[in-house]
């Protein structure tokens, strides 16, 4: 289905809006790998938190210092997380489970 024709006004509006999303979801990955952050923090703000409710887990665990594409990947399958998952759509025993993993 292709998407519905913009004004170059609408179009920079939404150009400007992914811009600042990016930039914020960066923020919160560098807090995360510099310690300022814990990421059972963050997950328990995934529901409230627009930024961190549409982060990808895995870029969450990728943050943590120790946390490489290997561990997060082996992580996510032993708690039984699909790799395309966000961050606001993990039950309660997942986020759990995986902040258990995290230490």
């Amino acid at each position: 289905m292709p998407l519905p024709p913009m004004t170059p006004e609408q179009r920079a509006a939404a150009l400007k809006k992914a811009a600042e999303a990016r930039e914020a979801r960066t923020k919160l990955l560098d807090t995360i790998r510099s310690g300022k952050k814990k990421i059972a923090e963050v997950l328990h703000k995934a529901k409230e938190d627009p930024i961190i409710g549409k982060t990808k887990v895995v870029q969450l665990l990728r943050a943590v210092p120790g946390v490489g594409p290997a561990k997060a990947a082996a992580m996510m399958d032993e708690i039984g997380i699909d790799a395309n998952r966000r961050a606001a759509g993990l039950g309660e025993r997942q986020r759990a489970d995986l902040i258990q993993a995290v230490g």
